[in-house]
């Protein structure tokens, strides 16, 4: 009995199989490397084996496509998977603006691929990774799950079409558990220093640029915009540690288990912090090395963002505890080690 993580190898998907593993779930792992490296794989074996014994039944990775429908029905044939967490997808907002017809290809086919494949094997446990961008420009904060959606870049529309998509299959049929998961804006790595955030290429998101400025990998760090509605001008998002995110599917598997229909929740810590917040906070970690400019806002973007995740706590019994310097030790850590 697995749970399968498609983009298991990626940035939180490698995490979130750690915590599954040393959980003592088994874990099949479906990843296409564009994103990502085949290496993280006996990272995580290297991080979990001392916890627990890791073999060919509980612990599997497939290189493959999950737009390819017979690939994954392979992979659904050759293993007895009970849950599912999906987080094969495209994910820069930039990009979307640019590229919508690659990230509707992208993150709608194989999501519609998925649970196709799904539906014909009789798995009936998902769990969605979505994203607080699903909110758009919401007229209050904190932000609670039911609060209106709409989003305001391709992306953020991805995720808004799934979601949408997982509410009529549940309606058609109520032997489905979907669990959906919005994030706010993870960041952080693994306190082995053995995985984190590793984009191929130039980074989009913030942390990992900040820490190749750390480690003279990159000159400067580009700040999208100094003229939002906030304390600094900077945007402000709400950060949390990719191990508390990680935490947060260990405890959503554990609540597919009890038939739990459909079900929304916010994973975040509830506090905003501003770009400039961030790159102060990584300075004191790492020494005042982080040389940044302003730029031009970048397409879709925001001025504030932070959840609300009681719900989170009183149904899942989870919440964040990891702050600010964790963040930005842990990441300044992986950077370090990773050549």
């Amino acid at each position: 009995m697995s749970v399968l993580l498609t983009g298991g190898l990626g940035y939180i998907g490698s995490h979130t199989a750690v915590e599954l593993l040393t959980s003592n779930e088994d874990v099949v792992i479906i990843d296409n490397l564009s994103n990502s490296d085949l290496s993280v794989k006996e990272k995580i074996k290297k991080i979990v084996e001392p916890v627990r014994k890791l073999d060919e039944n509980s612990f599997k990775v497939y290189v493959g496509d999950v737009r390819d429908y017979k690939f994954l029905d392979q992979v659904f044939s050759e293993n007895k998977i009970t849950s599912v967490i999906h987080f094969a997808g495209l994910k820069a907002v930039g990009e979307s603006v640019a590229k919508p017809l690659d990230y509707y290809d992208n993150n709608l086919i194989s999501t519609i691929n998925l649970l196709e494949v799904m539906r014909a094997h009789g798995v009936k446990n998902f769990v969605f990774s979505s994203s607080a961008t699903v909110y758009g420009k919401a007229k209050s904060m904190p932000i609670y799950e039911d609060f209106e959606t709409g989003a305001t870049n391709p992306y953020g529309r991805t995720k808004l079409f799934i979601e949408e998509m997982l509410k009529d299959i549940y309606n058609s049929d109520k032997s489905f558990n979907f669990i959906i998961l919005r994030y706010f804006n993870p960041i952080g790595a693994h306190d082995s220093g053995l995985i984190g955030e590793n984009p191929n290429g130039i980074p989009n998101n913030l942390m990992p640029y900040i820490s190749r400025v750390a480690t003279g990998k990159l000159e400067c760090l580009s700040i999208f915009g100094n003229d939002y509605n906030t304390k600094d001008g900077t945007g402000v998002r709400d950060y949390i540690h990719v191990v508390d995110l990680a935490k947060g599917h260990v405890c959503a598997v554990k609540k597919l288990k009890t038939n739990c229909g459909l079900k929304i929740y916010n994973l975040g810590t509830g506090i905003g912090y501003s770009v400039l917040d961030i790159v102060n906070a990584y300075n004191q970690v790492c020494g005042n090395k982080v040389k940044f400019k302003f730029v031009d806002r970048r397409p879709g973007d925001i001025d504030i963002c932070y959840a609300n995740a009681d719900k989170a706590y009183k149904e899942l019994n989870w919440k964040a505890e990891r702050n600010l310097l964790d963040m930005c030790k842990t990441s300044y850590n992986f950077e370090k080690h990773n050549k």
